[in-house]
């Protein structure tokens, strides 16, 4: 008898530590079993999906920008130029070094941040960097921003280079007054920078352009970066930069019989990209169609690309009027949204890590679905929500337990419901803005009879008895 009381003590604690744990096969909604008449899975085909052009896309002030060319042979072109400030050191007064300056060399550094996409071993890039014709605004820009065209102005700096987005690098740190020693610094480009164009800015100009970080910047007006696609090979790739860069100027300072070596950085403190995408006939033809019906496939794309309007009118028309008797109730205990990437289109650019799902309120506005918003008792948090590719499965689940339950019984209208590409590096919350942060794409299977990898609805429903 004790050993039987141990045992079953034991059953009940793991019983209640195994319930208390949330994961995505494992939520869902309670009923009461008294009142249970049956349980039934439904495994939907009949999902609207369409792909649609994303909202436009802030590039301002968003911690890493995207930059490059990338020829995809499934959606076409993207092109991301940048432009940037350019601030003296420390954003203040500036006082040139007295006696005779050398400029060793200048370099516009841009550090590479997570989540390059595109071809990193054929590709070979040639940057250009040009003066801004126009003053870079301390503003709010966004991805359809343009800021002139450079063909014909001169080139300040160009490098031309492979990404190696996770290799750092060794760079000389410049001492004053001992000598210099080499580090080893983030992973980064470093682009070759006109040394007369240092003189005329900086170490020549007069002390009012000096005295007034303001003054400087008008004069200066800002820089220009874009990909020199003349002189680039291979596919190519949109890489994502640091917002937080620098001009280094190294040089030598020469008073007397003393001569030193020195640096003096001049800070980039925000930058905004200008984003185009030529998508193919089939992309075209795609978002030409007005057509509501659904595709057999649809596409999403991040840096303001494409997501896909869904929707569940079979859902709404038959599934309701079907089940909702004058003796009976549903409740949805689980419905899960399963996603497939079309297989072969993951290789050699892989799918987004992370997409996101969300609706639309009366006026239009982005909100959060039930089952991902804190504030509603049934949602489980990021990862019951879902979102995630998994590699291995070639999914992605979304757990819509809540805002199928809403869209059945009338409580939530669908004034749009969409799926869209999001930054992966959000692991506290779920993220519904469009962004410029990930430059990654996925090809999914839509509504495709034929294709066991088609979009799918699954729902866990229990027909209730009403009282």
């Amino acid at each position: 008898m004790k050993f039987f009381r141990i045992d079953l003590l034991t059953l009940l604690i793991s019983l209640f530590i195994l319930n208390s744990c949330k994961n995505q096969d494992s939520i869902g909604l309670g009923v009461n079993s008294t009142a249970q008449l049956n349980g039934n899975l439904i495994d939907t085909s009949t999902v609207v999906i369409n792909t649609v052009p994303e909202d436009t896309v802030l590039t301002s002030g968003i911690g890493k920008e995207p930059f490059g060319f990338f020829n995809d042979p499934l959606l076409g072109t993207t092109t991301a130029d940048l432009a940037t400030d350019l601030n003296l050191p420390l954003g203040g007064a500036y006082v040139p070094p007295t006696g005779t300056i050398i400029i060793d060399s200048a370099r516009l550094i841009m550090q590479y941040s997570n989540g390059f996409y595109g071809d990193s071993i054929t590709s070979n890039y040639t940057i250009n960097v040009y003066q801004l014709h126009n003053k870079f605004k301390d503003s709010v820009y966004y991805n359809t921003k343009t800021f002139g065209d450079y063909s014909s102005s001169p080139v300040l700096g160009t490098l031309t280079f492979n990404v190696r987005s996770h290799d750092s690098v060794k760079v000389r740190n410049i001492i004053t007054g001992a000598p210099d020693t080499l580090v080893k610094a983030a992973p980064q480009i470093r682009i070759p920078f006109d040394n007369n164009f240092i003189n005329t800015y900086l170490f020549n100009a007069s002390s009012t352009t000096l005295g007034s970080n303001a003054i400087f910047q008008n004069d200066v007006r800002g820089l220009y970066l874009t990909i020199n696609r003349n002189k680039s090979t291979g596919p190519g790739g949109i890489i994502m930069f640091n917002s937080t860069d620098t001009l280094a100027v190294y040089y030598r300072s020469t008073s007397g019989a003393t001569t030193d070596t020195a640096e003096v950085k001049l800070p980039l403190s925000n930058m905004a990209a200008s984003i185009k995408h030529t998508y193919t006939t089939t992309i075209t033809n795609e978002l030409n169609n007005t057509n509501t019906g659904s595709r057999k496939m649809f596409y999403l794309q991040g840096t303001g690309g494409l997501r896909a309007k869904i929707s569940f009118p079979n859902l709404l028309k038959n599934f309701r009027a079907s089940l909702l008797k004058k003796d009976s109730d549903i409740v949805i205990n689980r419905a899960e949204l399963v996603i497939t990437p079309q297989p072969g289109t993951t290789i050699p650019y892989g799918a987004i890590p992370k997409i996101s799902m969300y609706q639309f309120d009366l006026a239009r506005q982005r909100i959060l679905l039930q089952d991902a918003n804190p504030s509603d008792p049934r949602a489980g948090g990021v990862g019951v929500f879902g979102g995630f590719y998994n590699s291995t499965q070639n999914e992605y689940h979304f757990i819509i337990t809540g805002y199928i339950q809403d869209l059945l019984i009338g409580k939530t209208v669908d004034y749009g419901t969409y799926i869209g590409p999001i930054d992966n590096t959000n692991t506290s919350s779920v993220d519904i803005g469009a962004t410029a942060q990930v430059a990654s794409r996925t090809a999914a299977v839509g509504f495709d009879p034929t294709s066991p990898n088609r979009i799918k609805l699954n729902i866990i429903y229990t027909k209730v008895a009403k009282k």
